[in-house]
């Protein structure tokens, strides 16, 4: 084994860092809702690795459709030329639970699949322009990155995509900036950097409406959202629309790189013509990565784990009781826990480190602590977390 020193020394030197100063937590292994250390320090992670690791950590049913896969084939052709076993079967069932969306493009990442799914909006409508939610997150490369606003995150790397416009979440006010050079709408069905803000049902008929209007498509990111993290296998299930395109990753490839743009074949077939090969990728929809896909999806449809989401999210809610949090914000398991102030969730974060417990920020709300856990914790382990959680924001009172 590896001396820890010159280990933590070469991270340094030669992984790229993204913060001036990262967690450096060293992990050897990881199970279930649990990363573990080389010395035997454990934590629970409460934010799944950001989304992806929905099941948890090496689900086992996960773990062997990877391994079954590993042994027939890896990397192949892959967009769409080549007939490969787990593409169609993944493809054909989320179009069996999804309405009227049948075509599915896949894609290595979430930005990935906002980025094809601007093109597609481009090649459908012949229009210029994007209209997207202020304070949502859809993705860091440039066309992506193109959307989000305020610019703090972005404002070093322009210029970026013309074009864009900007509303307000819940605002039904703004529709009126949706026009007729409108390509697309692209907005988060529950804003996830903003801190977990569900959508007013009647914003998002309104919006569907407004669309319809004016001939653009609604794209409706479910990077985040999707894969049973609100307690249905999507969001928008519960909110009586259907998208024109749907994104997905993160939870999508239940802890593998994977995404998706998903919209009617006859929508996704302009992509094969004027110009012929209108989106490529050499590893999106990895066969490897495409049956981790498949299994989570069909353990997702085939249990109870979505049933068991309210009354987890129910019990986060009547644990997480403090005088310094302001607001308790949730969809499913989903939680942003709003203490008002950022140096009080760094305090936080940093304590529960500490106690063996991983939560985090958001990017547009520093002062909410961030909660989505993998979607199999147990009703013992989300005791333990609010227990330390509680426990931090007294001691940093």
């Amino acid at each position: 084994m590896q001396n820890p020193n010159i280990l933590r020394s070469a991270f340094f030197r030669h992984v790229a860092q993204t913060s001036p100063a990262p967690l450096a937590l060293e992990i050897e292994r990881a199970e279930g809702c649990w990363l573990y250390a080389p010395n035997g320090e454990r934590w629970l992670d409460l934010i799944a690795g950001i989304g992806p690791s929905v099941l948890g950590h090496r689900h086992p049913r996960v773990q062997q459709a990877v391994q079954q896969q590993l042994e027939a084939y890896w990397h192949t052709l892959v967009y769409g030329e080549f007939v490969l076993s787990p593409q169609v079967k993944l493809a054909q069932l989320l179009a069996e639970n999804l309405p009227g969306l049948d075509a599915v493009y896949f894609t290595n990442s979430g930005t990935e699949a906002a980025e094809g799914a601007m093109k597609l909006a481009k090649r459908a409508t012949g229009r210029p322009h994007f209209v997207a939610c202020r304070n949502a997150y859809h993705g860091s490369t440039q066309g992506a990155a193109s959307l989000m606003w305020p610019t703090y995150f972005t404002e070093a790397f322009r210029p970026l995509l013309p074009g864009i416009r900007h509303i307000d979440f819940n605002q039904e006010s703004d529709l009126h900036t949706i026009d007729s050079q409108t390509a697309a709408v692209i907005v988060e069905t529950v804003q996830g950097e903003a801190g977990v803000i569900p959508p007013d049902p009647a914003w998002l008929l309104a919006l569907r409406k407004r669309c319809d209007e004016t001939g653009a498509l609604l794209i409706l990111d479910e990077i985040q959202a999707g894969m049973g993290r609100t307690g249905t296998l999507f969001a928008f299930e519960q909110y009586d629309i259907v998208p024109d395109i749907l994104l997905l990753a993160k939870g999508f490839g239940g802890g593998m790189p994977l995404g998706a743009f998903v919209a009617r074949r006859e929508l996704m077939q302009l992509l094969t013509h004027d110009p012929v090969l209108g989106h490529i990728t050499t590893f999106g929809g990895h066969p490897v990565c495409v049956a981790a896909g498949l299994a989570t999806l069909e353990i997702l449809l085939e249990g109870d784990l979505l049933a068991q989401v309210p009354e987890k999210e129910a019990l986060f809610r009547s644990l997480l009781v403090h005088p310094d949090i302001l607001e308790l914000r949730s969809a499913g398991l989903w939680l942003a826990v709003d203490l008002g102030n950022a140096a009080k969730v760094q305090a936080v974060i940093q304590y529960c480190i500490g106690k063996g417990i991983i939560t985090d920020w958001f990017l547009f709300n520093d002062h909410s602590l961030r909660i989505a856990p993998p979607l199999t914790i147990s009703e013992e382990e989300i005791r333990f977390a609010c227990s330390v959680i509680l426990e931090g924001l007294t001691q940093t009172h």
